[in-house]
């Protein structure tokens, strides 16, 4: 048992599965992402839209988006910031299917032009899940480093991948490997105890056969 499951995580806010969960979603997504966000569509399902605005959901995500941790006493202000940041931002509610009532959706739009697409879960504790990218299963937990590599699926992909790890002396926690046909695409979701040098990354990027390489460090507690 983590001392959190006792004492609760160090959050602003009055709920940490609606408040410090709802950063953490956020700020995950934002390092997913990998720039910083213009443009967020946030859909809300279950609890998140039924109670989510009474214990600040809406400002905690947007907080999260904007780069701040539970802990930031600027959460409450998020929405101020936002607009002084350029963040553009809209709410709605919508049915996931088979979804964990704190969940939410994000379509969102880097200052680069680039888009991605998460559900993410916020379980209790503030602990998260982020469900999906994209529309392909990732069931991050973000308590790791994590790598998702998108590839061609070939033969020797997931050995080169491995073994580049090892040689920078990155153990793998879990492993997750998937892909939509033979010979299509394929996702690679490692999450690793140690955190992944900028250095492997760009080896990882430049590899034969990656199409892109996606990596976000472990959020705290």
């Amino acid at each position: 048992m983590n001392v959190f499951d006792v004492m609760g995580p160090i959050m602003v806010g009055p709920s940490s599965s609606h408040t410090a969960g709802a950063v953490k979603i956020g700020y995950t997504a934002r390092k997913l992402m990998r720039e910083e966000i213009k443009e967020a569509k946030i859909y809300l399902h279950g609890s998140f839209l039924l109670t989510g605005k009474g214990h600040g959901t809406d400002k905690a995500l947007i907080a999260g988006l904007l780069g701040m941790m539970p802990d930031d006493e600027r959460i409450p202000n998020s929405f101020s910031y936002a607009k002084e940041s350029g963040l553009e931002y809209e709410f709605e509610g919508i049915e996931l299917r088979d979804a964990h009532p704190n969940s939410v959706m994000l379509k969102l739009v880097g200052i680069q032009g680039n888009k991605m697409e998460i559900i993410a879960s916020s379980i209790g504790g503030s602990s998260i899940v982020i469900n999906q990218i994209d529309g392909v299963e990732a069931d991050i937990t973000a308590a790791y480093p994590t790598l998702i590599i998108r590839n061609i699926d070939q033969p020797g992909h997931v050995s080169m991948v491995t073994s580049l790890l090892s040689k920078y002396g990155i153990n793998i926690a879990t492993m997750k490997i998937q892909r939509n046909k033979r010979g299509g695409n394929a996702v690679m979701i490692i999450e690793c105890d140690q955190e992944v040098p900028s250095e492997l990354l760009v080896l990882l990027s430049n590899a034969e056969g990656v199409k892109k390489v996606t990596y976000v460090n472990a959020v705290e507690a």
